[in-house]
């Protein structure tokens, strides 16, 4: 399969893949893998999990709000999920909202996710709900505590049109110098407006400008150890206006 350009591919629509390695989907194109070659689950615990400080903020909490820039596979979810499934408490609500440019099918979440059986009840329980031809919103109540949404379309559109409040980002764009409009200012600002005050970010990338696009915005960004040898990743909170510098 030849490369493709995304700006030829419309938005909400799905985007060709080749699949690699048995199981693992890559995006034609962008011109890059869906997740972590080494192991996308464990990444995603040490990434967005932990460097939103998850499971722990969520601890007596109500009701907490994740949003996500690129579902992708929904493996972020999918971990998510299976976490919050450990740990919540009687009367909590989780909402995940992720914002996709191009939803994949069902079929091709299943296949990407039947890569770790640790996820295997949670694969089954998305993909058994999951639409044919996901447009618009697609709104799935999987659990009396645990609500998907995941707006199909440009983020940059999605995020403006959300409602404030979240608690944490995950931001998952494919990497920085293939999609740079998912790391764009803009977006980033968005970001920041749309959090709660504390709300915080955890991202996989550690490009300079995507630390300095964050912390124009208005967070306060920490560089951490990334995940299987990479170098850094990087994590942060809204700042209060005297915090906004690097940290």
């Amino acid at each position: 399969m030849t490369d493709v350009n995304p700006d030829q591919i419309g938005a909400g629509a799905p985007q060709p893949l080749e699949w690699r390695d048995g199981d693992m989907p890559y995006s034609t194109a962008f011109g890059d893998h869906f997740y972590c070659q080494t192991d996308g689950r464990l990444e995603c615990g040490h990434v967005f999990l932990a460097g939103n400080g998850l499971p722990e903020r969520w601890n007596g909490r109500q009701a907490f709000l994740i949003g996500e820039l690129g579902f992708g596979t929904g493996l972020n979810f999918a971990e998510t999920w299976r976490q919050w499934k450990l740990h919540r408490a009687d009367g909590q609500h989780l909402h995940f909202i992720s914002f996709e440019l191009h939803p994949m099918r069902g079929e091709e979440i299943g296949r990407a996710l039947s890569h770790w059986p640790e996820i295997d009840a949670e694969r089954e329980a998305l993909t058994a709900a999951w639409p044919q031809a996901p447009a618009g919103t697609v709104s799935l109540n999987l659990d009396a505590q645990t609500r998907l949404s995941v707006v199909c379309g440009r983020a940059l559109d999605g995020v403006a049109a959300a409602k404030p409040g979240f608690d944490a980002w995950y931001l998952d764009g494919f990497a920085p110098s293939r999609n740079s409009d998912m790391w764009s200012e803009q977006l980033m600002r968005l970001v920041c407006e749309k959090s709660a005050a504390g709300g915080t970010f955890a991202t996989y990338a550690a490009a300079g400008f995507v630390r300095r696009n964050l912390i124009a915005a208005g967070f306060a960004v920490e560089r951490r150890q990334g995940f299987a040898g990479k170098r850094e990743m990087l994590c942060g909170a809204k700042a209060s206006p005297d915090q906004r510098t690097d940290q």
